[in-house]
């Protein structure tokens, strides 16, 4: 479970074992399963779990370019539509609306009988597991010194660019574009009507990838960053709607390099349209998640083509709650670092793979302006060179690749 904690004097005096000693390892995914029973316990009005327990946007189910076959079926059925989305390359994700009298799960059942030829889904929901921690009062006055310098570029730095020229894409929560670390960033929002809805985990994801001030540097501060905010405070946030929609979006702007520090279950609907942004040579992002070693896959860094990114600690050892298997390709710091947060102390310790992803996205955004497949091979593979701890020509379930960005960790001790 991604960790987002206040800078306090405890936390720093005991190196960050605070930020597990809430949990065994051994429980990681029982603690992503009790989240997810507490988000539908509170939107019980808006979501339910499907057979697996997973949360799901209440009597709604996702089609894929139905046929006319398709739409008959979901008409017998008793399934209304209620809209429909270009996702791509002359390709429809259809929005069905389930009947009161109808049980999701058995209305989905049913039309993939009546349509065996066609795809259909739960509308699922992911999420990005980040935790506020508890600021105390003595929490809230202490701040970063003055004089604190902004890290220096390391061997994984890409090459400056003039501002705007580098694109770089976030399907997230909303960003808190007034914070000093975003001052002179160019970004670009997309999602909840034109409203702002700042959101921690995604202000902290962001501030990784093109943040920069006196006290704080991200990976890329010269790219412009495309923030498609899929939450926005609602309920049915995060759903795999809203995320086709946000890649939909993303697509259009020819946004190249794709960050999603998101995690949930497998949907055809969802991977379809990742399928189709991969083919086309997006790169997309993700994090492999923190629900322990021995846990079953997570999506959609599970995806074929997906770049799948682990965490390390300061030594860049693998996070013992790091997800691990053939999704990882790469890995990055994702333990006791610094990123941005909402009001007071504007800085958090983060940990957890969501924090890792943004390092390796950022890492790519300049290596490819434009979605071009063979150009996105060239990319990967320019950056596996770069990877360190694995053995030429080998991959680990661990880190893959290897690790990359060791040097845009941003330690708390210089926070003290």
């Amino acid at each position: 479970m991604d960790r987002l904690d206040p800078l306090n004097s405890g936390l720093l005096r005991d190196s960050g074992r605070r930020l597990l000693d809430r949990s065994d390892i051994g429980e990681l995914r029982s603690l992503r399963l009790d989240q997810i029973g507490a988000l539908l316990k509170r939107h019980r009005d808006v979501l339910e779990p499907d057979p697996r327990g997973e949360p799901v946007v209440r009597r709604e189910l996702l089609a894929w370019s139905p046929s006319a076959r398709g739409l008959a079926a979901a008409k017998a059925a008793g399934l209304a539509v209620l809209g429909e989305r270009d996702v791509g390359a002359g390709e429809t994700m259809t929005v069905l609306g389930v009947p009161g009298n109808k049980d999701t799960a058995a209305a989905l059942e049913q039309l993939r009988a009546l349509d065996p030829d066609g795809s259909y889904d739960f509308n699922h929901i992911y999420t990005g597991s980040g935790i506020d921690g508890d600021a105390s009062e003595a929490t809230r006055h202490l701040q970063p010194p003055q004089s604190q310098a902004a890290p220096a570029a390391g061997k994984n730095a890409p090459a400056q660019a003039k501002p705007g020229t580098a694109k770089v894409g976030l399907i997230d929560g909303g960003v808190e574009r007034g914070h000093d670390v975003f001052r002179e960033s160019a970004i670009v929002p997309w999602g909840c009507e034109g409203a702002a809805h700042p959101n921690a985990h995604g202000t902290a994801v962001a501030g990784l990838m093109v943040g920069r001030s006196e006290r704080f540097r991200g990976v890329a501060p010269h790219a412009r960053l495309y923030a498609a905010d899929i939450y926005c405070d609602s309920g049915t946030g995060g759903s795999a709607a809203r995320i086709a929609d946000a890649l939909g979006w993303l697509a259009r702007e020819q946004v190249a390099v794709i960050n999603l520090s998101l995690v949930g279950p497998p949907n055809q609907i969802l991977e379809r349209v990742v399928a189709g942004m991969v083919k086309r040579g997006h790169l997309l992002v993700a994090a492999v998640g923190n629900d322990g070693p021995a846990a079953p896959p997570l999506y959609p860094a599970s995806y074929p083509g997906v770049v799948g990114v682990s965490g390390v600690d300061k030594q860049g050892r693998p996070l013992p709650e790091a997800a691990r298997g053939p999704q990882v390709m790469f890995a990055a710091p994702g333990s006791q670092m610094v990123s941005a947060a909402i009001g007071t102390p504007p800085y958090r310790v983060v940990r957890g793979t969501s924090f890792a992803a943004p390092i390796v996205a950022a890492l790519l955004a300049d290596a490819l302006p434009q979605p071009a497949p063979d150009s996105a091979r060239q990319a990967l593979a320019a950056l596996a060179r770069q990877a360190s701890g694995v053995a030429p020509g080998t991959v680990s379930n661990e880190t893959g690749h290897g690790v990359l960005g060791a040097s845009y960790r941003v330690d708390p001790a210089g926070f003290r």
